[in-house]
């Protein structure tokens, strides 16, 4: 209760700090809207690491057939899913301000799209696989080759080809001074925290509720 309690002022704390003492950001069309990359940019990293850890716990449980393995992976991509509809709904606010439009089909766009349908694939798989044991054995092997493609989908294919999104200068070393980069730390250990916490509450519910079902 404790740590709940303190990650709710840290998350109250940053935004605060986003809102009333970030200035405007230089470098970008509209620079007060340029506040909301403190929350889109760690929306995308945390579903990163949510789908990493779906990964690992999806080879554990290949190797140990234990579906609370199984159920620990489920929980982490369901969250890795949440957080990259988030990072896509900011991402869509920013382009709105920013360029007139909420969606451009941007490479960043357009990658992060090709994510969500890869990881609603897997839940449709999911959903349509009866058995638990075999259930779990194929969204296991899913779920390992879908994280293949999210290092190239989210950290290089943008990269390598014109985008209207901001410059990793500038968001670094530009136009995001010191107090954009404390704030952003700060959203990052906040929303990494929010994670660490929804990940434990939601894998607790889905072993339990394996329990009840005598799995």
């Amino acid at each position: 209760m404790i740590l709940q309690f303190a990650l709710g002022l840290w998350m109250c704390g940053v935004i605060i700090a986003a809102f009333l003492w970030l200035p405007p950001a230089k470098g970008f069309q509209y620079p007060e809207a340029a506040r909301i990359i403190i929350f889109h940019v760690p929306n995308a990293m945390v579903a990163v690491i949510a789908f990493l850890v779906s990964t690992v716990y999806a080879v554990k449980y290949l190797k140990s057939r234990d579906l609370v393995n199984d159920a620990k992976s489920v929980a982490s991509a369901e969250l890795g899913l949440m957080f990259a509809i988030l990072a896509t709904l900011t991402g869509a606010i920013f382009a709105k301000i920013q360029w007139g439009t909420a969606w451009n089909w941007d490479p960043r766009e357009t990658t992060m799209a090709i994510l969500l349908m890869i990881y609603a694939a897997y839940f449709g798989l999911r959903s349509a696989v009866e058995g638990d044991e075999r259930r779990a054995v194929l969204s296991s092997a899913y779920a390992i080759i879908a994280f293949v493609t999210v290092p190239f989908l989210i950290f290089i294919l943008p990269r390598m080809l014109s985008s209207l999104h901001p410059s990793d200068t500038l968001t670094t070393r530009g136009g995001l001074g010191p107090q954009y980069r404390m704030v952003l730390s700060a959203a990052m250990i906040g929303f990494l925290g929010l994670y660490v916490w929804l990940f434990r509450l939601c894998s607790a519910i889905a072993v339990h509720r394996n329990q009840k079902k005598g799995v």
